[in-house]
C-alpha cells in the first residue's frame, strides 16, 4: 500500500503547532466539503483530510504515526511495520473507522478502544519504537584498522507534549577492523522512541567504503592490478607490492602473462579467517623513444617471430 503523508494532506510541517494544524483543517474542510465544494474530487479530498487531521489532532496518536520515521515519502510503497501497528487502545468512532484508508488501518488496527485503555481498563499495550537507518562512508584504511568516528545525524526524539520530532544529535562510532562493504552496525537503543514507555528502536549504520586508488574490495578480499615489465613477466622476478598492512615482497615467476592473478594469503580486510591480496598483473611495455631503443625492439622482433594471435587463426 502507499504511505500517506497526513502532514502534507493538511498543508503544515512536521513540526506544526496543534493551533496550526486545527486552522489548516478547518480551511480546507471548507473548501472540500461536498456540499459545498465544487471541486471534481472534493469528497475523496474531504476524507483525507479528516483522516489526517483524526490522527495529527491528538497527541499520542501524532507520537506514534510520527514513530514511523520522517525519511518516508507520499506515495512510496509502505509495509505495515513487524508485529503490526495494531493500536488498540486509541479511540475513533465507528462511523469514522469505515471512512478511513487501508494505510490507517495497517498502523491503528480496526478493533479500537476507548482512549483511556483496553478494555475493562487495561493499560495501553507498550510498543517498542521503530529502528532507524543512516549511511556512514569510512575509507579503506579505517575499514582495516578500525576508527571511531564522530557522527552528526538527525535522529527521532520524543517531546515532553508526547510529540516525536528530529532533533541533531552526536554520535560517537566505533567501526570495528574488517569491516566490511553494506555491512550494518546496531547501535541499540538510538531508533525512534517507544510508546506509552516502550523501549527505543535501534539505529542501524550501514558502511559504505569510499572507492581507493588502489584496491578495490570484494567482502574481504582486496584487490590490485599490479604493473610489471616485459622482461619481469618473461625471466621471472621479485617485485614490491603494496598492501593495506605495508608493502611485501611478491615473486612473479617466469613466463607470466597480463591477467594472470596471484594470491596474497591473509593480506586483505582482517577477520575470521581474514581475506587475501589478489593480485593481477598487467603486462607495461616502454615505448620506444629514442633510436635506441628502437633497435632492441627490432632485434626482438627478429630474434622471437613471435606471433601473439597465432591461436586466433591468424
Amino acid at each position: 500500500m502507499e504511505y500517506k503523508d497526513y502532514y502534507k494532506t493538511l498543508g503544515v510541517s512536521r513540526d506544526a503547532s496543534q493551533d496550526e494544524i486545527k486552522r489548516a483543517y478547518r480551511r480546507l474542510a471548507r473548501k472540500y466539503h461536498p456540499d459545498v465544494s465544487k471541486e471534481p474530487d472534493a469528497e475523496a479530498r474531504f476524507k483525507e483530510v479528516n483522516e489526517a487531521n483524526e490522527v495529527l489532532r491528538d497527541p499520542e496518536k501524532r507520537a506514534a504515526y510520527d514513530a514511523l520515521g520522517s525519511n518516508w515519502r507520499a506515495g512510496q510503497d509502505f509495509r505495515p511495520p513487524p508485529g503490526g501497528g495494531d493500536h488498540r487502545e486509541f479511540h475513533f468512532r465507528p462511523e469514522d473507522v469505515a471512512e478511513f484508508s487501508d494505510f490507517f488501518s495497517s498502523l491503528f488496527g480496526r478493533g479500537f478502544r476507548g482512549a483511556g485503555g483496553g478494555a475493562g481498563g487495561q493499560p495501553r499495550r507498550k510498543q517498542r519504537g521503530q529502528d532507524q537507518t543512516a549511511r556512514i562512508a569510512i575509507d579503506l584504511e579505517e575499514a582495516y584498522r578500525g576508527v571511531t568516528r564522530q557522527l552528526r545525524i538527525d535522529l527521532p526524539e520524543k517531546g515532553a507534549d508526547g510529540r516525536v520530532t528530529l532533533r541533531r544529535r552526536t554520535l560517537n562510532v566505533r567501526i570495528p577492523a574488517g569491516v566490511t562493504q553494506g555491512r550494518q552496525i546496531r547501535l541499540a537503543g538510538q531508533g525512534s522512541p517507544g510508546i506509552h514507555g516502550g523501549a527505543a528502536g535501534d539505529l542501524y549504520l550501514e558502511v559504505e567504503i569510499n572507492p581507493h586508488r588502489h584496491f578495490t574490495p570484494d567482502g574481504r578480499d582486496i584487490h590490485l592490478r599490479l604493473p610489471i615489465a616485459p622482461w619481469e613477466a618473461a625471466l621471472g622476478a621479485t617485485v614490491q607490492v603494496p598492501t593495506l598492512g605495508g608493502t611485501v615482497n611478491l615473486k612473479i615467476p617466469a613466463g607470466s602473462q597480463s591477467g594472470q592473478r596471484l594470491r596474497l594469503k591473509g593480506r586483505g580486510l582482517p577477520g575470521a579467517p581474514p581475506g587475501d591480496e589478489l593480485v593481477t598483473l598487467e603486462i607495461k611495455t616502454p615505448p620506444a623513444q629514442n633510436e635506441e631503443s628502437r633497435h632492441v625492439y627490432e632485434h626482438m622482433a627478429e630474434h622471437f617471430r613471435f606471433n601473439p594471435r597465432a591461436e586466433l587463426g591468424v
